[in-house]
């Protein structure tokens, strides 16, 4: 049996929020509540929502993250470095290599620093990862200094472009990408080198 993938585009700043459903039982996560709490609740109804995952601290994510935790009495989860950095309340600590149980399913944690300290992904086991700011079609998660852009880059080889190919990729915004689609990209990137001081929004591509 297979996750379902539910997701709704949310708030100001056209945030993906995503519900995974294990079918078998009807339990239901909620990942990144950025907004609408009302659609988000209505994206996964008819479901036990039993945990609130938040991939990363920024605003934009946890927009709805109080009044979803309230309709639903779910514990939150999210890495302690983006807790104490956002100052955002939470339940449990997320931790690399953790095993989050969906009913008779599961996701798998992987943290991913660069986008933000604490950045993670949740990992479905089929193939399908909620990868938050890490990565997207065409480029990696906005940074805040060239330090941070270092991290990401750290991240992408050492991490993201370690999955396979057929690795299907669902950001925090804009479509899902396939990892195969964008390794040419990233190591042509690689090895055309970059700017020092390089950070901010980045594309593998130059930019005409």
């Amino acid at each position: 049996m297979t996750a379902i993938l539910k997701s709704l585009q949310v708030g100001p700043y056209g945030m993906n929020t995503y519900g995974v459903i294990d079918p078998d039982t009807a339990t239901s996560v909620i990942v990144d509540p950025g907004g609408d709490p009302d659609s988000i609740l209505a994206m996964v109804k008819g479901t036990e929502v039993d945990k609130i995952l938040v991939t990363h601290g920024h605003h934009d994510h946890v927009l709805a993250l109080d009044q979803i935790k309230a309709a639903t009495q779910a514990p939150v989860y999210l890495h302690p470095t983006d807790a104490a950095k956002f100052s955002i309340d939470y339940d449990h600590p997320l931790r690399d290599g953790q095993t989050i149980p969906l009913g008779k399913l599961s996701l798998n944690v992987i943290h991913v620093p660069g986008h933000t300290p604490g950045q993670s992904c949740f990992a479905l086991g089929d193939g399908r990862v909620l990868v938050g700011d890490t990565i997207f079609v065409g480029g990696p998660g906005r940074t805040d200094s060239y330090e941070d852009f270092l991290i990401t880059l750290r991240s992408m080889r050492e991490i993201v472009f370690q999955w396979p190919d057929a690795t299907h990729f669902y950001p925090g915004h804009g479509p899902s990408g396939q990892i195969g689609i964008e390794r040419p990209d990233f190591e042509a990137f690689l090895e055309t080198g970059w700017p020092d001081g390089l950070h901010g929004d980045i594309t593998w591509k130059p930019t005409p």
